[in-house]
């Protein structure tokens, strides 16, 4: 649950609050009537510091009151990423304390106050709401309920932002959970409820009818798990004014041991995290939903687990994928882009005017990139720029990366249609594009986000927590533009 908002344009009187955090902008002076002046004069002359220095580090410090009041300065010439960056820190001044209510006051010019408002706002949403966790003393922790803005009021606006916070939230969720919490089946059933709770058409093609329409890329994954719970699921958001349809596919590896080829300890832990990109692509669906986008949505879940067992996939099989391209298993711990690739015929047979995959596809785009950028493939130059653009206007940034035809050949077979990937692993992340780019019906326009900024230690942007939620974001942004 979101903390409730209520905004006034109003700037003439300090709001008495137990928790004030002020966002100004970049400035060599204190604006006139700022809250608590005198306080803020005091703290920089006892750190040593001048006013533009706040641009850099928020402040804080406790008013005569007792109330805690927080102080950061906004440089509007950076990036929007830098923004959120600056608001998230200023705002987790206060968060700390785990307050009931805080009081946020913007200053500036119309359009800086709007930036301003957006980038504490929403860091206020998405880190007030606490994440899933086991401890004894999770139930102790305090939720925010209110915010109190001052300096910029639009109810649409907001409306909007508060819907992506949901979004970005529902992703974090999902993907935090335990695997003992999130099999196929369970998840399954979460998804059922979101849809009942949305009114989005579901249909799910379980393992009984994905073997007889011949998924088989799919089933060589999911057969290795001992209960027969793994599904492509369907959903459909539709809109009376839509003129375009969007199809999302989503990687939902619950788990993933790597199979017969087993990842070592310490790279399968957080393999429950595997599910992230169909995360993503609900939470860009669930706030594409309450914000009534008029879009109609297509979106794919490929939900199994990567076991292994007697009856696992393993290396050197030979498995005919739905579109029926035989394919030669190389490395069963590279199963993502095998249950992407009957998804991914799935979606495109429906002919959609864009078509975006979101998946925790390889290790090699996190060591190209790292945790702060996810990295996007596509088959049409113009869709790769719109989705670079789409990240700086969102903060959460894409870098693309080249999928051109000469990189094919490391994936000719001599005994398939095409090899899995290659044993080397070099630029597996443009081969593991290429290979997809081979189950896409129609040619329709399509990208590919390999998210190996689905995580990121110390927080990323407006999220303070390790899980980002990187996507959401960005995907409605993609579809806002359509």
């Amino acid at each position: 649950m979101l903390a409730q908002l209520t905004a006034s344009t109003s700037l003439h009187k300090t709001p008495s609050t137990a928790y004030l955090l002020v966002l100004l902008p970049k400035g060599k002076s204190l604006p006139r009537e700022l809250p608590h002046s005198e306080l803020l004069a005091a703290v920089l002359k006892r750190r040593g510091m001048n006013i533009e220095e706040l641009a850099a580090a928020p402040v804080a410090a406790n008013a005569t009151d007792g109330g805690l009041v927080a102080w950061a300065m906004l440089d509007f010439a950076k990036a929007k990423f830098a923004l959120q960056t600056q608001a998230r820190k200023a705002v987790q001044l206060l968060l700390a304390e785990q307050p009931a209510a805080i009081t946020i006051v913007v200053q500036g010019e119309g359009e800086q106050r709007r930036q301003a408002a957006e980038a504490a706002v929403y860091a206020a949403w998405v880190n007030g709401a606490p994440l899933p966790l086991h401890k004894k003393k999770a139930d102790q922790r305090k939720p925010l309920q209110k915010i109190a803005l001052h300096g910029f009021d639009d109810k649409k606006f907001f409306a909007g932002l508060k819907a992506q916070a949901e979004g970005n939230l529902l992703c974090r969720t999902l993907t935090v959970l335990p695997p003992n919490e999130l099999t196929p089946a369970l998840y399954r059933k979460r998804i059922r409820d979101l849809g009942k709770q949305n009114g989005w058409q579901i249909k799910e093609l379980d393992l009984k009818a994905l073997r007889k329409i011949g998924a088989g890329a799919f089933v060589a994954v999911a057969q290795g798990s001992h209960d027969e719970d793994a599904a492509i699921v369907h959903l459909s958001y539709k809109h009376p004014k839509a003129k375009q349809t969007v199809a999302l596919v989503g990687k939902g590896i619950c788990f993933d041991t790597g199979g017969h080829n087993l990842k070592p300890a310490r790279h399968m832990h957080g393999m429950h995290e595997d599910m992230n990109g169909s995360a993503v692509a609900l939470g860009i669906l669930l706030a594409a939903t309450q914000q009534k986008l008029p879009v109609n949505i297509d979106c794919w879940l490929a939900i199994a687990q990567n076991h292994i067992s007697p009856k696992a996939y393993k290396q050197n099989d030979i498995v005919r994928a739905l579109n029926g391209t035989t394919i030669e298993i190389m490395h069963t711990d590279a199963e993502g882009r095998m249950v992407l690739a009957d998804t991914l015929t799935l979606a495109s047979r429906k002919k959609p005017d864009m078509l975006i995959d979101f998946a925790t596809l390889t290790g090699s785009m996190a060591v190209a990139l790292g945790s702060r950028y996810s990295g996007v493939l596509g088959n049409r130059e113009a869709l790769l720029q719109q989705a670079v653009q789409a990240g700086q206007q969102s903060g959460e940034r894409l870098c693309a990366f080249p999928m051109d035809e000469d990189y094919e050949p490391a994936l000719d077979s001599k005994v398939a249609d095409i090899k899995q990937c290659t044993l080397d692993g070099e630029a597996d992340h443009i081969l593991a594009a290429r290979f997809l780019k081979r189950f896409l019906d129609h040619d329709v326009p399509w990208l590919h986000v390999d998210l190996c900024a689905s995580r990121c230690e110390g927080g990323l942007g407006s999220v303070a927590g390790d899980v980002t939620g990187f996507g959401v974001g960005w995907g409605l942004r993609m579809l806002q533009v359509r």
